[in-house]
Parts: structure tokens; C-alpha cells; sequence
């Protein structure tokens, strides 16, 4: 009798300790259920804090440019998605469609053609914002027509467009498709007198389009540009790395698959520089682009016997990754340099002749 009570109690025991573990489990899974909605929450809302600081950015160009400049915003389309969720459902296959800004001279000619600057923005999952004043103004003002990408990956757009993201993939051809859209729809624009200029991230989108278009642009300007993103796996941190290896993206890390982080790095693929006339700016002090990257692309251009091209590697100046896109004297003197390259392949309408010309350009004063 008493094996038999105690045998009854070890069951009631055991059953009162399952239905713990269950309610406990269940709990827990009501816990990371409540978890995940809040991150999805809160993603959501990122998402759509960037959309609001989008339009009211939008809002402030009309006010630093509009003087000199029309401006717009216009819907066109690149590639298909790299990653489509259902490849066999309703709109699988369709060309991606993003945002692009145009400025074109308040006093432009339209019987006369105007050469053409495409300038992709930098950063990962970044945008197009008045960052970039100063330097519209001083393009606008030497009878530049500018047109800049929002790219794939851009934010400012939903998280729909946010994962649509392939750095040094298909960016690179939304890039150039706006380049095609101007020269389609505005009979002023010569085919014949396109550059490419960007910084870092939009340096490596401005290689990668001379590399894949050679015949499209007359000049490239790369400014501390992004040129071995396999070394960029080492000296990052593990944030940084999530973002190319996230599940809508590359998918795999570095170590995982070296080939595909080769084929997106222009240092790994400079055999493929044509003749376009190049000229590259680094900064030994860069915080962001270390200088070992743009010094491998320097030398592999080198080792592949590629002639057109220049390089100035800046001794620690003011600004680190910003050093010539800052508002000091002396990066105004250096973004002079830069338009002198581009002028002389370009000839825009009024060129500067001095920094006196870019300040009262880009700076009004």
C-alpha cells in the first residue's frame, strides 16, 4: 500500500512538474513572441523616421539650390531585384524602381548641350541629402547638369527598398540607369560629355561604372573610394560585417565565400579599367576607408600595366574621410583640383578659373 502511495505521488509529482515545463515553455514562447513584435516594431518605425527625415530634406534643397538650379525627383527603374522572395510570383522579374535627383542650370540654354555628372551617394544604406550643397551648387554654377541615384539599398524608402541592398552589384547599374534616363529624356544633356564622381561607397559605385560602361563616361573622379571590401571584413566590426552577410544580401560572410566580396571589390578587378581617365584622392588619416584599401587598388592598376589613370595621397589632412568635401579653404582648393580633371575632359560652359570663382559659386559670398 504504501509503494502504491508513493508511487501515485512520484506520478502526481511528475505530472505537476510537466505542466510547469510546459506553462513555462509556453510563457517563454509568449515572451520571444512579445520581443520579436516589438523589434519589428521598431524596425518599422526606423523605417519610417528615415522617410520623414527624407521629405523634410527633400524640402531644404529647394531652399540651398533653388536659386541656381531646377530641381526634381524622378521615378525610374534599374534591374530586377538580385533576391526576389517568390521568382515565380505575381511582379517576380520586374525592374526595380528607385528615386533619382536632377539639378540642370536655372539659366540653361535648351537648344545647347550641357555635359553631365552622375554622382551616387556614399555610405552603406545612406541616401542623397544636402550634405552634398556646397558641391551641387559649385557643379550647377560651371553649367553641370547632376543627376543622383537612390540607388538600391538606399534609405529614406521603406525596408522594402532598405533589403533590396547589393553593394557593388546591381547599385552599380541603377547608377548608370540614370545616367541613361537623362540622356533619353533631356535632349540638352550630351551623351558625349557624361562624368562620374562620388566618395567612398560612391567611388566604388563610380569605378564599378567605368569598369562595367567604359564607352559611357568621359572622366571618373573617386574619392576615397571603398576598393577591397575583403580587407573591409578584417578591420570592421561585426556590425558592419552583418550588414553584407544579412539574409537579403549576400548572404554569406567573407571567410564563407571570398569570391563573391573579390568580385565586389575594384582593387580585385582592376584588370577590367579600360582607358576612361581616372583620377583617385585618398587620406592617410581616413577613419572609414583606410588608406591599405585605395593603396591596393593604386597598386593593381599598376600591375596591370593601366596607364590613364592619377592618384594623390593626402598626409593627414583635416577631415579624415571628409577631408575634401569639408568647407575649409584649403578642401575647397582640393575639390578646384578635382573640377579641374573633370573640366578638361568635360568643358562645361564656365568653368572656375580660381577659388575666388568656386567660393562665390558654392558659398555665395
Amino acid at each position: 500500500m504504501k509503494r502504491l502511495i508513493l508511487k501515485t505521488l512520484l506520478v502526481a509529482a511528475a505530472i505537476f512538474c510537466l505542466n510547469g515545463i510546459v506553462r513555462a515553455q509556453h510563457e517563454n514562447t509568449e515572451l520571444m513572441n512579445a520581443i520579436n513584435e516589438v523589434n519589428r516594431n521598431f524596425d518599422a518605425l526606423s523605417h519610417r523616421l528615415d522617410e520623414i527625415e527624407k521629405s523634410i530634406d527633400d524640402l531644404l534643397w529647394f531652399d540651398r539650390v533653388g536659386d541656381i538650379a531646377f530641381i526634381d525627383k524622378v521615378y525610374i527603374t534599374g534591374p530586377p531585384p538580385a533576391k526576389e522572395s517568390n521568382p515565380t510570383g505575381q511582379g517576380a522579374g520586374n525592374p526595380l524602381k528607385f528615386w533619382s535627383y536632377v539639378f540642370i542650370p536655372r539659366d540653361i540654354n535648351p537648344s545647347a548641350k550641357y555635359p553631365l555628372l552622375v554622382l551616387p551617394h556614399g555610405g552603406v544604406h545612406a541616401n542623397f541629402t544636402t550634405y552634398h550643397t556646397h558641391m551641387i551648387r559649385e557643379m550647377v554654377s560651371q553649367g553641370y547638369i547632376v543627376v543622383a541615384a537612390e540607388y538600391r539599398g538606399s534609405t529614406g524608402y521603406g525596408a522594402g527598398m532598405y533589403r533590396r541592398i547589393d553593394y557593388g552589384g546591381l547599385e552599380v547599374e541603377d547608377v548608370d540607369a540614370s545616367r541613361q534616363y537623362m540622356i533619353d529624356n533631356y535632349e540638352f544633356v550630351d551623351k558625349d560629355r557624361v562624368g562620374i564622381i562620388g566618395w567612398s561607397h560612391g567611388g566604388l559605385i563610380g569605378l564599378f561604372c567605368i569598369f562595367n560602361h567604359p564607352e559611357a563616361y568621359k572622366a571618373c573622379f573617386a574619392g576615397v573610394p571603398v576598393s577591397d571590401v575583403v580587407a573591409r571584413m578584417g578591420y570592421k566590426n561585426d556590425g558592419y560585417r552583418d550588414l553584407f552577410s544579412a539574409p537579403y544580401h549576400i548572404g554569406k560572410t567573407a571567410d564563407q565565400n571570398v569570391a563573391e566580396y573579390r568580385k565586389r571589390s575594384p582593387a580585385w578587378q582592376a584588370d577590367r579599367y579600360r582607358n576612361t581617365p581616372l583620377l583617385i584622392h585618398t587620406n592617410t588619416n581616413d577613419e572609414d576607408v583606410n588608406v591599405l584599401e585605395v593603396e591596393h587598388l593604386i597598386k593593381s592598376l599598376k600591375a596591370a600595366d593601366k596607364k590613364n589613370f592619377s592618384y594623390r595621397i593626402f598626409e593627414n589632412m583635416p577631415g579624415g574621410h571628409s577631408f575634401d568635401r569639408m568647407d575649409y579653404r584649403e578642401a575647397r582648393k582640393i575639390r578646384l583640383e578635382i573640377y579641374n580633371f573633370l573640366n578638361a575632359e568635360l568643358k562645361p560652359s564656365k568653368p572656375f578659373k580660381n577659388i575666388r570663382d568656386l567660393d562665390r559659386a558654392g558659398y555665395r559670398f
